[in-house]
């Protein structure tokens, strides 16, 4: 290549004969990659026919049983839970809490979750607990709604629940992507049903995003509304195409998916071929949802953003609010995630929470880990993920169910050599390559990573008032009209007619212009010739397929930059918001209202707890010493290490049993609460919770200092707080003994 940096083009070689051998040698491999290439897309189209034609296709890893299939329920729905059979010589632990892997619904069909044995299913497999999968049929049934598929899953919830009256801890649940909001929704509804929930590139607060990026959230805004998936439902007879929602995706990126994904296979066809058509499994084979499911995702979520508002009802009247859960949350995104940024994965807790006070106090624990760089899809699928991310989360997650309520980071650490040799001295304390580690956040943390002003929150508001009244519209004038003229005959060749199945279809066997590739794909296999990597025509090659990439990532950033003004320009107009009933005074264009009978219940807990102080035992009191000395700032911070010494502890209860994680997160909550409403009187009558025994106390203080130090030396406000606590876990002093003086008669 040229050592110009301004000029991709290599140098031609001085030799005329050594160009004529590299050009025949290029031209023999350009021609046998043009062959296999051609055989891949057609091994391809064929696999998608053939995925087509079945029930229930699937691109899971692992062998299944069927325990519920959401077509029998009452009010049934196209979904079903599956039981993940362990591979040979994996036992699952009954006492183990089970886990739920969620599959979204966008588009794709089922499987993203246990794809490869390196994934969310492989991981909770191997760390020894029940593993249950959520997936769907290509084909809802029909008037199946959002609130429909909440109830099913809060049957299948219920049922893993059922099936392991042993485990400690209720079923942990993980929602990838959009089954993320699903089963917050169902969670919101439910939440005495379910454990911590792990939320993977699931997007919860839909108008979230900073200026330059995130174009996607603009996109109501643009087409003006959702009278556009109204129509579309209307022209597929009650359904909405899948293929749509992929075909969005898939604009996104035009320099991939115009070019770079199938270059990337020709240009490295020896090797990348089975990766390639192993995503394709899942990649071309969109499902369906009712009209009604989209339109309400569309009006609800997309575009009306009211989840993160607590502005959703059910059907019964009651109400969607993400504060009724009760369960730890942890949101797991990253900055390289272009379908969910990090603003909008956890913007909805700034929606919910005036301040780090409110959070507290309404018991909520979240937890979120910020990747760098992997992709949406690389969230669910990448191997290094599983093996880091996903696998810590997993070992950790009876210890995130304990964390008091606030808003942490998980800090990845790489296990150095002390940590090593502390393992090896007491045992395993934290499994894996890596220890996990909680580090209290507040607020601001969250509105430091960018977001929306006001202004910005206002046309959004806009774009939700336009988009009901263009909805309206078609919905009074011109829906009825398009309903009169299509049928199902139709509906069914306008899905078959769709770009992404169609080049499927075209690049398959079903073509018979493609019928002797496979012969001639055989014949160049047995002869081929691969290109050095030093041929000059290999790489111009390379140099043209940059500068396409360049060109078409150029036209989307301009196109970006361009729906971006627009969108800003139209929705900022002060006349436009008039019109759509906005306030033009500057104020919030929404806000979470007050819910009295919740702050009324959290006042009557709060007060109830303050009045039991002085109850409680020998673990009631090694746990409030502990959150005592971990209120300290230095002490801000716990990982798992912590958590596993008390687990080897092995606290018990009153009657003399060992104490389960579900006993162990109540008394936890209940020492937290009693510090936050009055440290100092729950200080104060610490000593009352002990016994009078020496050994006793001793016994205590030595877990209090064994679990204190376990991450390290306690130092600073965390040093003075813990003497402080072990003064009062010190003997009782000795009681004198009253002398009384005789009087005289």
């Amino acid at each position: 290549m040229s050592d110009d940096k301004t000029n991709p083009w290599p140098q031609w070689p001085g030799n005329p004969f050594a160009l004529a051998q590299q050009a025949t040698d290029y031209w023999v491999d350009a021609c046998q990659r043009s062959v296999l290439f051609m055989d891949v897309l057609r091994q391809r189209g064929d696999e998608r026919n053939h995925r087509a034609e079945q029930t229930a296709p699937h691109v899971l890893s692992f062998a299944f049983e069927v325990i519920l299939d959401g077509r029998h329920l009452a009010r049934p729905v196209n979904y079903g839970l599956l039981y993940i059979v362990p591979p040979d010589g994996v036992a699952p632990d009954p006492t183990k809490r089970p886990f739920i892997v969620f599959d979204p619904r966008a588009g794709h069909g089922p499987g993203i979750g246990g794809m490869k044995h390196d994934s969310e299913i492989g991981v909770v497999l191997k760390a020894g607990h029940p593993c249950y999968f959520v997936g769907f049929l290509p084909h809802p049934v029909p008037g199946q709604t959002i609130e429909d598929v909440c109830r099913a899953e809060a049957q299948f919830i219920a049922k893993v629940a059922e099936l392991h009256p042993k485990a400690d801890g209720k079923p942990a649940l993980i929602g990838n992507c959009q089954a993320g909001w699903q089963i917050m929704m169902t969670s919101a509804l439910n939440p005495d049903l379910v454990g911590p929930l792990v939320l993977a590139g699931a997007p919860l607060s839909y108008w979230a995003g900073v200026r330059g990026k995130n174009p996607l959230r603009y996109l109501g805004g643009v087409l003006g509304g959702t009278w556009l998936t109204a129509l579309a439902g209307d022209l597929g007879n009650g359904i909405f195409d899948g293929a749509q929602l992929v075909a969005n995706f898939e604009k996104m990126n035009p320099s991939n998916t115009l070019w770079s994904k199938n270059y990337n296979v020709y240009s490295k066809i020896d090797t990348e071929a089975h990766r390639f058509l192993e995503f394709e499994k899942w990649w071309g084979n969109p499902v369906l949802l009712n009209a009604g499911e989209m339109q309400y995702i569309a009006d609800s979520l997309f575009v009306g953003n009211r989840l993160s508002d607590a502005a959703l009802m059910d059907s019964s009247g009651h109400r969607i609010d993400l504060r009724n859960i009760k369960s730890p949350i942890v949101v797991f995104c990253s900055w390289g995630d272009d379908i969910t940024p990090p603003q909008q994965a956890l913007g909805w807790v700034l929606d919910l929470y005036e301040d780090d006070a409110a959070l507290v106090a309404g018991g909520q624990t979240i937890i979120y880990s910020m990747h760098q760089s992997i992709g949406h899809l690389g969230i669910f699928v990448s191997a290094s993920v599983a093996n880091k991310e996903h696998e810590e989360f997993t070992a950790a997650m009876d210890m995130i169910d304990i964390m008091p309520p606030g808003l942490y980071e998980a800090v990845f650490l790489d296990k150095d050599e002390e940590m090593l040799q502390a393992e090896i001295a007491s045992g395993d304390m934290a499994a894996g390559d890596y220890v996990m580690r909680f580090e209290r956040r507040n607020l601001d943390a969250l509105r430091k990573l960018g977001g929306n002003d006001i202004e910005d929150e206002r046309r959004f508001a806009t774009v939700a008032r336009v988009s009901e009244i263009n909805t309206g519209l078609y919905q009074t004038f011109a829906s009825p009209l398009v309903k009169a003229m299509v049928t199902e005959s139709g509906a069914e060749q306008q899905r078959e007619a769709h770009p992404l199945r169609l080049r499927y279809r075209m690049f398959s066997s079903k073509n018979p212009l493609l019928d002797g590739i496979p012969a001639m794909a055989e014949k160049v296999r047995a002869e081929r010739r691969p290109v050095a990597e030093d041929n000059i025509f290999m790489q111009m090659q390379e140099a043209m397929s940059q500068q396409i990439v360049d060109a078409l990532d150029r036209y989307r950033d301009l196109r970006d930059q361009a729906t971006e003004n627009i969108f800003l320009g139209v929705y900022g107009s002060p006349v436009l918001q008039a019109l759509v009933g906005l306030r033009t005074d500057g104020g919030r264009p929404r806000r979470i209202g007050r819910d009295i009978a919740r702050e009324a219940a959290l006042n009557a807990h709060r007060a109830a707890a303050a009045l039991k102080t002085a109850e409680g035992g020998v673990t009631e009191a090694i746990i409030r010493g502990l959150l005592y000395i971990y209120r300290s700032p230095e002490m801000s911070a716990a990982d798992e290490r912590a958590f596993a010494t008390i687990r080897q502890l092995r606290l018990r209860t009153s009657d003399d049993k060992e104490l389960s994680v579900t006993h162990f997160k109540t008394i936890l909550r209940e020492q937290y609460l009693m510090l936050q409403v009055d440290e100092e009187a729950a200080i104060r009558d610490l000593p009352l919770l002990l016994p009078e025994a020496p050994e006793a106390r001793a016994t205590a203080l030595a877990i209090v200092r064994q679990v204190a130090g376990a991450t390290g030396t306690v130092s600073g406000d965390g040093a003075v707080r813990l003497e402080r606590v072990a003064a009062m876990f010190a003997p009782l002093s000795p009681k004198l003994a009253v002398v009384r003086k005789k009087t005289k008669a």
